[in-house]
C-alpha cells in the first residue's frame, strides 16, 4: 500500500491520484473496465470511500483519468523511439503493437470516444507527420494525410491474431507510404 500522506498537500494529492489510478489499472487488468467499483478502488488504495469521492466523483472519472494516463504513456513511448536507422518503421511497428496489445473492445471502446483520446490522436497524427516529413516516403500526399492513414490502418492491429500478422500489416503500410507494391 502506498504512503498516502506526504510533506505537502500537492504531493499528497498526487500520491492519492497515482494510487487510485494504479488500483484502477490493476482492476481493469483483472476484471475489465466494468469490474472497477468505487468500493474496490477505495479498498485497494487504503482510502475510505468518502475520501475517494473527494478526488473522483464516480468510477467513470477514475477510468477516464486512468485511460488518459495510459494514452499519454503510449505517446511518450512512441516519441522516445530513436533508433539509428529505420525510425519510421520502428515507430509504426511500436504503434501497431500497442494497438494489438490494447484492442478497443467494449466496454473499453467507450473510453476511446472521450475528448482526451481525440486530443491524443491529434498529437499522434502531428508526431507521425513530423516523422514522415523526415522519411523517404511518397511526396504526392501531404504528411498529415499520410499520418492519418497510418493511424487508421494500424488500428486494425487490434483485431489481428498475432505479432507476425502485426508486422505484416506494418510492412503493407510502409509499402503504401513509399509507393511500392506490398508483395
Amino acid at each position: 500500500m502506498p504512503k498516502l500522506w506526504d510533506d505537502s498537500i500537492e504531493a499528497h494529492r498526487r500520491a492519492v491520484r497515482d494510487a487510485t489510478l494504479d488500483a484502477a489499472a490493476a482492476l481493469v487488468a483483472e476484471r475489465g473496465p466494468a469490474g472497477v467499483t468505487m468500493s474496490e478502488v477505495a479498498k485497494r488504495t487504503g482510502l475510505g470511500r468518502a475520501t475517494l469521492y473527494k478526488y473522483f466523483p464516480d468510477v467513470e472519472a477514475i477510468l477516464v483519468a486512468w485511460h488518459e494516463r495510459q494514452v499519454g504513456n503510449h505517446l511518450a513511448q512512441l516519441v522516445a523511439i530513436d533508433p539509428p536507422t529505420g525510425r519510421l518503421e520502428a515507430v509504426l511497428e511500436a504503434y501497431a503493437l500497442i494497438c494489438h496489445e490494447h484492442p478497443a473492445t467494449e466496454p473499453a471502446a467507450s473510453l476511446h470516444r472521450a475528448e482526451h483520446v481525440k486530443q491524443a490522436r491529434q498529437r499522434l497524427v502531428d508526431y507521425l507527420a513530423e516523422v514522415l516529413a523526415e522519411s523517404e516516403v511518397r511526396n504526392d500526399v501531404p504528411p498529415k494525410e499520410l499520418a492519418t492513414y497510418c493511424v487508421h490502418a494500424l488500428a486494425a492491429a487490434g483485431a489481428i491474431p498475432s505479432k507476425a500478422a502485426v508486422r505484416r500489416l506494418v510492412a503493407v503500410t510502409l509499402a503504401g507510404l513509399r509507393g511500392e507494391p506490398s508483395g
